[in-house]
């Protein structure tokens, strides 16, 4: 019903001003959305002679792996209604342009609006006074000893040896909904270092993956947002560049990626369950009243601020970068990933679990 109201509009209100290439891409993006993903059958996989998939389908798909990447397939007909004009002379040769040809509007596309969201999300969270909070350059004492309360923190390592008579360093006292804030961004954080060691985009990226990944613990997707949109990158121009130097932190990530994923995935389970259960007896109040906290919280601090819109871009940036790499991931697994990939955290440790080590990545 959906579907058919959203065709009807397209067809009859907007019939004059769309041009009918248009209307016909929207219509396809609706039914895609709308209809394939949750209702159609499983189309048969092609494969070449090698025994790789190639698509699916009753032909197999003529497109290059690049261009069949499912969020770019997905936003190739917006664009392309969007921008006709542009679409059409993106083709050298003045004809309509090919799929690949949108392809490369689209990644331009992306590019250009990841830059875009990391000079905000840094002019934003860090320079400018009117988030909430204080910016960097204003930054207040308490608010520095409190960032290194929860650094001490981290993982609640230190309140657990606390609690079992360990008492070489104390851990700081502090609002558990801080604390579990902060140890679930950071948590969320720990279970993208595999995923991001196993991009099948990752040789874009120039730079050392292990340093991005520690810096990405640090100052989350300050580091983040500018890999993906260098991960989108053509990779004809980077064929004439000197390969990365793997990265060392590698092996052990991807090899271990069962293993960080039970680990990230508790230290996020924890983290929800500290906030509004820990230090039961430390007067921090019921949960209505560690609610009523984690909202002033977010008001007036910006750290709470920041992780606030770490969780809104961690939530967007992982379904794509799974979707992207559900070759990874073993043939039993496919289908729970990609259905998973969209919950936020449960979508990345179903990555993880499921990941085939012995494909070659």
């Amino acid at each position: 019903m959906i579907l058919c109201n959203a065709l009807k509009f397209l067809t009859t209100s907007r019939a004059n001003s769309l041009p009918v290439p248009c209307i016909t891409e929207t219509a396809e993006m609706l039914s895609m959305v709308l209809v394939h993903p949750w209702w159609s059958p499983p189309l048969p996989v092609h494969r070449d002679t090698g025994g790789r998939a190639v698509g699916r389908g009753t032909s197999p798909s003529p497109l290059s792996k690049a261009s069949t990447d499912g969020f770019i397939g997905f936003c190739s007909p917006l664009l392309r209604c969007a921008f006709p004009a542009q679409a059409e002379k993106h083709n050298s040769r003045g004809g309509v342009a090919s799929p690949e040809q949108d392809d490369i509007l689209v990644r331009k596309f992306l590019q250009a609006l990841l830059w875009t969201a990391e000079i905000a999300y840094i002019l934003w969270l860090f320079l400018l006074p009117y988030a909430p909070g204080d910016p960097v350059w204003a930054i207040k004492s308490n608010t520095v000893s409190d960032l290194l309360g929860l650094s001490l923190n981290f993982f609640f390592i230190l309140p657990l040896l606390n609690s079992i008579g360990v008492h070489v360093i104390e851990a700081p006292t502090l609002h558990p909904v801080a604390e579990g804030l902060f140890n679930f961004v950071i948590g969320w954080t720990f279970l993208f270092a595999p995923l991001l060691f196993t991009d099948r985009r990752r040789d874009r990226y120039r730079g050392s993956l292990d340093l991005l990944w520690v810096f990405q613990m640090f100052l989350t997707n300050t580091f983040l947002i500018p890999y993906m949109a260098i991960r989108l990158d053509d990779i004809t121009d980077d064929e004439k560049k000197p390969l990365p130097e793997p990265p060392k932190l590698g092996p052990l990530m991807t090899n271990g990626a069962s293993v960080v994923g039970l680990i990230g995935g508790c230290a996020c389970l924890v983290s929800v369950l500290w906030a509004f259960f820990g230090r039961a007896y430390g007067g921090f109040g019921d949960v209505s009243g560690r609610w009523r906290f984690l909202e002033e919280y977010i008001q007036s601090e910006r750290l709470a601020y920041a992780f606030l819109w770490d969780v809104f871009l961690y939530t967007m940036f992982q379904p794509w970068l799974i979707g992207d790499n559900l070759e990874n991931v073993k043939n039993s697994g496919k289908e729970p990933v990609r259905l998973l990939r969209f919950l936020p955290v449960m979508g990345l440790i179903a990555y993880l679990l499921f990941l085939d080590n012995e494909k070659e990545v």
